[in-house]
């Protein structure tokens, strides 16, 4: 399997498990909760990512461009969650919870 596949695999599932259980399980419609817990799952995607990948040279195609595993795993996260985080923040209503 590609490296590129191994991260998008573990993005996937992270994102899945945070929005179909620990956020609902755990942090209902608290904005702040889901921040502080979305906050643990995407340091779990890079710690992991990390211990795969860090230090072996590999190049990760992202599109257009060519990076490394970090960057990879950050922005690949970030575009696998978004969609999920705006059905859950509409579902749930968590948009009235965020005061500013």
């Amino acid at each position: 399997m590609s490296p590129e596949m191994v991260i998008l695999g573990l993005n996937a599932a992270v994102a899945a498990l945070a929005y179909f259980f620990v956020y609902p399980k755990f942090c209902g419609a608290n904005g702040w909760r889901i921040a502080a817990n979305d906050l643990l799952a995407t340091a779990t995607v890079v710690i992991v990512s990390g211990v795969l990948y860090a230090g072996t040279g590999v190049a990760f195609n992202f599109l257009f461009f060519s990076t490394n595993w970090f960057w990879f795993a950050l922005l690949s996260y970030l575009v696998i969650e978004t969609p999920l985080m705006l059905w859950y923040f509409n579902k749930h209503d968590v948009w009235r919870s965020l005061k500013f």
